[in-house]
């Protein structure tokens, strides 16, 4: 992202992010943080390609995603990122493996193929014995460890996770960061937007957002260490 502004219509507008500069390169694993209303969900949306800027450069995989339409937009999302939000969305009526075959439908893969990918992801996060059953079943950390292996299914370029432990107990709070944490060492790109400082003290590198606006960056501080 470069200088990138989001306004919203009002009188005046709100602005929700602020000459926003910030470069996520392969492999990293960086926490977003800041209180609420800080700008960093907006900041998700927009990186994520769920929202475009009023102005600036969003560039995924050096894709100016400017130059491209709406369809072309949904495309670049669906292939290359994996979204994990507070908030489950699993469907209850689904089994674990339906749920996370759910992530491939629109990538034109057939219903056999994403039952494999989908029974291969969830043991990649330590669920191969949670196949065939539904969420109601599991708690609330095995429930974000499908979320996860649904973000992943696709083998996206980069995971944007919203508060992905803003649910949990402390338990399951560390069994997902510890999750985070090995598939960041698998190389994932992973950013997790989050308001708690001690998890973002816990990850490689931090971008803390205040009033829309990048307030600081450890990458920056190390660089001039």
């Amino acid at each position: 992202m470069r200088n990138v502004v989001k306004e919203y219509p009002g009188f005046p507008p709100v602005r929700a992010l602020d000459d926003v500069s910030v470069r996520i390169d392969h492999g990293e694993l960086v926490a977003v943080v800041g209180p609420s209303g800080s700008g960093k969900s907006t900041l998700l949306n927009v990186m994520g390609t769920l929202d475009r800027p009023t102005r600036g450069v969003v560039a995924i995989d050096g894709d100016d995603t400017a130059t491209l339409n709406d369809r072309q937009v949904a495309g670049v999302r669906a292939r290359r990122i994996g979204f994990v939000f507070q908030q489950f969305f699993l469907l209850d009526g689904m089994s674990a493996i339906d749920n996370v075959a759910n992530g491939l439908i629109y990538q034109g893969v057939g219903i056999k193929e994403r039952r494999e990918r989908s029974a291969e992801t969830l043991r990649r996060v330590g669920l191969g014995h949670r196949l065939t059953h539904p969420p109601s079943h599991m708690s609330g950390g095995e429930r974000q460890r499908v979320a996860v292996a649904r973000a992943l299914v696709h083998e996206p370029a980069f995971v944007l996770a919203d508060e992905p432990t803003g649910n949990l107990d402390s338990r399951s709070t560390g069994a997902v960061m510890d999750l985070i944490h090995g598939l960041h060492d698998e190389g994932t790109t992973i950013a997790v937007i989050t308001h708690d400082t001690t998890i973002a003290a816990s990850l490689p590198r931090q971008v803390s957002v205040f009033d829309g606006r990048i307030e600081s960056d450890s990458a920056m501080q190390s660089a001039f260490a």
